[in-house]
């Protein structure tokens, strides 16, 4: 994820997913269109792929089949159907996928890993080990694909919000507070005010300030991938609802 501002009603014309769904004939613009859709591509691989591998495919035809979905989805020009009225880039993404593995898949067969190119770099992100673990969180590949899609949307916010921090030297504060935005660390306001010298209420308000920084990057994510405000805020109460279980 990249430290973005948060953008508003009036900013939707300059995100990625409006940047495919607008391309225009001329080279410039499918120039643009084409690294948006590929830097959103990139955001998406481990949920397409978790969707394959729990539709019945082996750990090898699935990364197959998802390399070579992206290798052709970018190199015939993808985008060139997208509609970004239509909505979330998520459900275009996933109907594009539903339809290569009903439509294609035997082709892709034939062409090992999307041929001599090389979208994704499968050994050094041991996806298998992730899918492991992810399905035993759900049966549905839909759920699936939804549940790990909002875990990689608030992945990247947290690494964002990381990276913001450290860059004004607050890498140690991170790292005692985080635990507020994960639920992970069940340390108590007054060790971690010892743990940073800080006031009780001191700490108070750095956690306030860094849920709001964290939601509001999370945001940031979410609106490069639709079209409006109202399909933003819709996005953001799925991706909590997901995230719950609902």
């Amino acid at each position: 994820m990249r430290n973005t501002p948060v953008p508003g009603p009036r900013e939707f014309v300059t995100t990625h997913w409006s940047l495919v769904g607008a391309a225009k004939p001329d080279e410039a613009s499918q120039t643009r269109a084409r690294e948006a859709l590929e830097e959103l591509c990139r955001a998406y691989w481990y949920p397409l792929y978790a969707f394959v591998r729990s539709r019945g495919y082996s750990a090898v035809d699935a990364q197959d089949l998802t390399q070579t979905f992206f290798v052709r989805f970018i190199e015939t020009d993808g985008f060139a159907s997208a509609d970004r009225e239509r909505g979330r880039f998520r459900s275009y993404l996933l109907g594009a996928m539903k339809h290569f593995l009903a439509n294609e898949w035997h082709r892709a067969k034939a062409q090992k890993r999307g041929g001599q190119v090389r979208f994704i770099e499968w050994d050094a992100l041991d996806p298998e080990a992730r899918y492991a673990r992810a399905s035993e969180q759900s049966h549905n590949p839909e759920h699936l694909f939804d549940r790990e899609w909002a875990l990689e949307t608030i992945a990247g916010a947290l690494q964002a919000l990381r990276d913001e921090m450290m860059k004004a030297g607050k890498s140690e504060q991170f790292d005692a507070l985080k635990g507020s935005l994960t639920g992970e660390d069940e340390s108590s306001r007054e060790e971690i005010a010892a743990r940073l010298d800080m006031s009780e209420g001191a700490v108070k308000v750095a956690v306030h300030r860094l849920r709001q920084r964290y939601r509001k990057l999370v945001r940031a994510a979410i609106a490069e991938t639709v079209s409006n405000e109202a399909d933003l805020n819709d996005e953001m109460r799925y991706l909590v609802a997901v995230l719950r279980g609902r």
